[in-house]
């Protein structure tokens, strides 16, 4: 329904409104005992709720409760406290209209210059594993009446949902009141910080509803907030900038220690890189180069500095294409590491901590871009991707944790059954395979890689790169497809490099072809019947 038609000649001016009168309700008590007191050495009466209002009182400052404005009491454990047109009224009054300002006067109601809330803890309370229950008391409801309300009304009133806009709204009371510039950018605010809440519940639905019926969901609502404008996009004449996501645990989480400003391929390289470290369960290393791996590796056996030992094995897979790379570790970087990348070209290096040693190494680069993950950092269960006009939703490719159990299941076509070591290594091939872009081929050997073919326009083309990096390493390595071999030349050329062992899912029409090319060389092959294609 749409909103009244009114004459604009009916509308007065009301640029600067002094703030006599504010709604305060707010979660996250930060910054709250400032701004009450700023609130009452301006004399302007506080409004407030529940603990809110006993916090504010605890620090000796005067207070009224929304219950004695109402007349109602808080009820249903607080469910309902501030639905109520001596609230909204004051909340939604355009004092412009002589009209407002008289049935405020008739129905006895109090306007609002000013509202601060921010909304219960939603997202915190699914991170923290709650029962569903416990989840769904955190809907707010009464706090994005208000948000809303004050928002539509910024006209007259200014809405505050966040401690980090505390500082402004003390100064501008102090100058007099709020401007209309100043209510209209707080009010933009408001409205994305309900629809980022919103955004947060109906996914949290939408995932319960996925797990119960194991359909994807009808609707998705993707809601991001700008962190931060970047320099600018993947070339120069593009305009770039980084959002978070609600309840995100990536890349877009992480806490930057030092170094440039990152850019857009900064934060592509960085998440790909991640993506290929953390697929190994053993201390690893992924350095990446314009979204692909030009080495991962585990630790060595018996390495006394595993993610040390990791980078050095990750570097040696192809050191010209590392310079200028992307690193990402799986475990502490330690001095170390840091003391082997002194002499090596590092754009980014992103882990789970830094050891403050190795930090210190790390201040002689100070263009050296240091992300560190979030605690609660962990890879996503679905994959969301942008395509003209819509976008395309899918489950994260993932391995099982238990991927040895799930290895001994492979259909073994060529060769014999390899011992523990090769077997091993071939696991570490196929879980790396996945980290590089189609059509992709591993070579690797000790659980490191010694060439990697990716990105090419057929397989065969991807098996002559990844033999041509690895040079005489080829010989006695292990080999990944992500996907089947569709003619017997791709297998060909890794047979003729010295390859021992290869996996692939299998699936070709000339499988038979495939495999009897294995067969004649003596050389293993399994089919692992599931592939793992990343575009």
């Amino acid at each position: 329904m749409a909103g009244p038609s009114l004459d604009p000649s009916l509308y007065r001016d009301r640029d600067l409104v002094r703030v006599k009168r504010a709604l305060v309700s707010v979660s996250d008590k930060s910054g709250l005992i400032e701004l009450a007191e700023a609130l009452t050495e301006a004399g302007i009466e506080i409004v407030s709720t529940g603990s809110t209002a006993q916090t504010i009182r605890d620090a000796g400052h005067q207070v009224t409760d929304v219950a004695s404005v109402t007349g109602v009491a808080e009820m249903l454990d607080g469910r309902v406290k501030t639905l109520h047109p001596k609230v909204h009224g004051g909340l939604l009054a355009d004092l412009r209209l002589e009209e407002h300002e008289r049935q405020l006067e008739d129905f006895g109601i109090e306007p609002f210059e000013l509202v601060v809330v921010n909304l219960y803890p939603f997202v915190e309370t699914v991170a923290s594993g709650a029962h569903p229950d416990a989840i769904v008391e955190q809907i707010d409801i009464g706090g994005p009446a208000m948000v809303r309300a004050a928002a539509k009304n910024h006209a007259n009133v200014a809405i505050v949902v966040s401690p980090e806009s505390y500082p402004a709204i003390i100064e501008a009371i102090a100058e007099g009141g709020t401007t209309l510039s100043h209510r209209r950018e707080l009010a933009a605010r408001a409205f994305a910080h309900t629809a980022n809440y919103d955004s947060a519940v109906a996914q949290w639905f939408s995932e319960r509803t996925l797990a119960e019926s194991g359909d994807l969901p009808a609707h998705l609502t993707v809601k991001a907030e700008r962190l931060a404008t970047l320099r600018y996009g993947e070339n120069s004449h593009q305009r770039g900038a980084i959002y978070t996501r609600a309840g995100g645990h990536g890349i877009a989480q992480a806490t930057q220690l030092q170094g440039k400003e990152m850019s857009y391929n900064n934060y592509v390289d960085a998440d790909a890189a991640l993506r290929a470290a953390y697929d190994m369960v053993q201390p690893a290393v992924a350095i990446i180069k314009h979204a692909n791996p030009c080495g991962i590796a585990t630790t060595a056996r018996n390495a006394l500095d595993p993610i040390a030992s990791a980078h050095l094995r990750a570097h040696e897979c192809d050191p010209v294409s590392a310079y200028g790379g992307v690193i990402a570790a799986n475990g502490t970087v330690t001095l170390k590491m840091a003391e082997n990348l002194k002499d090596i070209f590092t754009e980014v290096i992103v882990a789970p901590a830094f050891e403050p040693a190795a930090l210190e190494v790390f201040k002689a680069k100070k263009n050296l871009r240091l992300l560190q993950l979030p605690a609660d950092w962990r890879q996503e269960r679905m994959d969301v991707r942008l395509v003209s006009g819509g976008l395309l939703l899918q489950d994260a490719d993932r391995f099982p944790d238990d991927i040895v159990s799930v290895a001994t299941n492979w259909e073994l076509v060529s060769g014999e059954r390899p011992d523990d070591v090769e077997m091993e290594n071939l696991i570490f091939a196929w879980k790396a395979c996945r980290a590089v872009k189609s059509n992709a081929i591993v070579l690797a050997k000790d659980n490191a890689t010694v060439g990697v073919g990716m990105g090419q326009v057929n397989r065969v083309d991807s098996c002559r790169l990844a033999v041509e990096r690895a040079g005489d390493r080829a010989a006695g390595s292990v080999a990944a497809s992500d996907a089947f071999f569709p003619f017997a030349d791709g297998a060909q050329v890794l047979i003729d490099a010295g390859v021992t062992a290869i996996v692939q899912p299998g699936g070709s029409v000339r499988d038979e072809e495939v495999v009897d090319a294995a067969r004649k060389a003596g050389v293993t092959m399994f089919f692992t019947g599931e592939r793992h294609f990343f575009h």
